[in-house]
């Protein structure tokens, strides 16, 4: 797939999310788990087409992937939850946008680490690193959704 319109799809997705919760938007367990899953496939896709990828290079993958997973649930621990009409609302917060510069910061650190000690630059997937971030704070989301006792929203119908 053409790099630029990857990166394309991967910006819509993301601007598109936090668009969302920053306004806010009522939660069910469809619209937490689409977009990471789409990025997470193209991610998987992206590192399966290389074929010089190491054993360094996946540890680093793979450590990365659950560094960013981590994060993503420390950033869902900051979304705010209510109730809204009987079900389950969630919005991001300044706390949130705060979480987000400080995982961002980390992660880059932990990209330049990574290349240091012997993974390819190549074998990054920028794409996989966001979807499991946002797998993270969907699993953290739903955790506290569930927790709160308030029912999730009906999945939409078009």
């Amino acid at each position: 797939m053409n790099p630029w319109l990857l990166a394309a799809i991967v910006a819509v997705v993301v601007i598109a999310v936090v668009i969302k919760r920053l306004t806010g938007e009522p939660v069910n367990a469809k619209d937490l788990f689409v977009a990471p899953a789409i990025l997470i496939g193209i991610g998987i896709l992206s590192l399966v087409k290389k074929t010089d990828l190491t054993g360094t290079d996946l540890t680093w993958v793979l450590t990365g992937g659950l560094l960013g997973a981590a994060l993503g649930a420390l950033r869902g621990a900051t979304v705010q939850l209510v109730d809204k009409g009987g079900v389950l609302w969630q919005r991001y917060t300044g706390r949130t946008f705060l979480t987000v510069i400080g995982t961002l910061a980390l992660t880059a650190g932990f990209s330049v680490l990574a290349v240091k000690m012997g993974m390819h630059e190549n074998a990054r997937s920028i794409q996989l690193s966001i979807g499991l971030s946002f797998l993270g704070e969907s699993l953290m989301v739903g955790h506290r959704g569930m927790a709160s006792g308030i029912p999730f929203a009906p999945p939409r119908t078009r």
